[in-house]
């Protein structure tokens, strides 16, 4: 089973820019998106084989997840159940016959952290959703979490420490999920690997030089780990600030 993810950064822009030439190579089973920044109905996407899923933010042009799936999902819910969280189209789960996938773009810190606060509450609350799901069958994670993990993980960390998505609070939420039964599948793979980046700032020609944040993520129950096959990170893949990750599994 081959899944894609992908913060598009405005699907819009990036549909001029490859997108479907990409979406057709990679023939994923499951196309996860995140920040499409659309409202409904502002898209027609052709997409022959796939069934299409799409949470939208309530503010026009923010957020917003979808989600292209060529098998249909015993049942799909958007959000997490908290109002709170639910106005900004940022989760969207599928239930299958034996695992979840969910699809997330989890709140970004912003400048100065003024969010951080938010993000805390945000991570709690998901991460005892994720538990619930867990509780009943494997889930697989992906999207853009909007933190890097570990120093590993980011080009410059310590002129980054304590700058939104590498905050002291934010790497701990994420060692939390980890130690809550989930897998970063990544480095499960690539423990070491350095300079394996999904994000780039558009300033200072970081693409370029390779001046990036993983902060992109597969993440799975862990006793999925003897189905995983493959991680990968879609670095040659253009049009967004982010590129693509991708998971093999075998679920079958």
């Amino acid at each position: 089973m081959k899944l894609i993810s992908w913060n598009v950064n405005g699907l819009r822009a990036v549909i001029g820019k490859g997108f479907m030439d990409y979406f057709q190579k990679q023939d994923a089973d499951i196309f996860s998106i995140q920040e499409t920044k659309l409202q409904e109905g502002q898209i027609d996407l052709d997409l022959p084989g796939y069934y299409q899923y799409w949470n939208y933010a309530q503010k026009k042009g923010y957020s917003g997840v979808a989600v292209f799936t060529k098998k249909k999902p015993l049942q799909v819910v958007c959000g997490i159940g908290i109002e709170e969280h639910d106005q900004e189209g940022r989760v969207i789960t599928m239930e299958f016959e034996n695992f979840f996938h969910v699809t997330v773009y989890t709140p970004n810190s912003q400048d100065k952290n003024a969010r951080l606060e938010y993000r805390m509450k945000w991570e709690d609350d998901f991460l005892d959703y994720i538990k619930e799901l867990d509780a009943v069958k494997p889930v697989i994670i992906c999207g853009d979490l909007n933190v890097a993990h570990e120093e590993i993980d980011l080009k410059n960390p310590k002129t980054n420490r304590k700058n939104p998505g590498f905050t002291d609070e934010e790497r701990g939420k994420f060692s939390v999920l980890l130690q809550s039964g989930f897998i970063d599948t990544f480095r499960y793979f690539y423990p070491d690997l350095e300079g394996a980046y999904s994000w780039w700032s558009y300033r200072f020609q970081a693409r370029a030089k390779n001046a990036g944040w993983r902060i992109d993520y597969y993440i799975v129950s862990q006793r999925l780990k003897e189905a995983l096959q493959k991680a990968e990170i879609h670095s040659d893949v253009m049009g967004s600030d982010h590129c693509p990750v991708a998971l093999e599994i075998d679920l079958e």
